[in-house]
């Protein structure tokens, strides 16, 4: 992840929650690590063309995460997130990601959401996410580096 001075924080809460209007997510952080969360948009991306994500949050070096706080404009959301992966990733091709949005309205789990979800596995390495108003996701499941074969 590239650095963003000023727009990172490092945070060890037990739960690391990031809201904004009536959507929320909570990373689970029971080991209480260190979790960098960075502020995209308006901070590290401050100008007003760039399409970007809320936040990105980095548990290790070797996962980047994408989160996206939304209203119901889904599509403009996975927008926002692919931007922010090609600005802001490292290696968009290699890095283990994971894609949250969280919206107050979500589309049913069609085959929109699964060509989607098959895009962005194929050319980011990234596994996505859409929930209703609220998601959950335990960091311990997803810190755990891979062992080499």
């Amino acid at each position: 992840m590239k650095s963003c001075p000023g727009c990172e924080e490092f945070k060890d809460d037990n739960n690391i929650v990031l809201k904004e209007n009536k959507s929320k997510i909570t990373f689970e952080n029971s080991k209480r690590d260190k979790i960098l969360v960075i502020t995209v948009d308006g901070c590290a991306i401050r100008d007003n063309e760039t399409l970007r994500c809320d936040y990105a949050v980095v548990p290790n070096e070797e996962v980047e995460i994408y989160v996206e706080l939304k209203g119901s404009k889904i599509d403009h959301a996975v927008k926002q997130i692919e931007s922010t992966i090609k600005l802001l990733s490292d290696n968009p091709q290699k890095i283990d990601k994971r894609c949250f949005v969280v919206s107050t309205r979500v589309p049913k789990q069609g085959t929109d959401i699964q060509k989607l979800q098959t895009k962005f596995k194929k050319n980011y390495n990234a596994e996505f996410r859409i929930k209703n108003i609220q998601d959950t996701c335990d960091l311990s499941k997803i810190t755990i580096k891979k062992k080499s074969r």
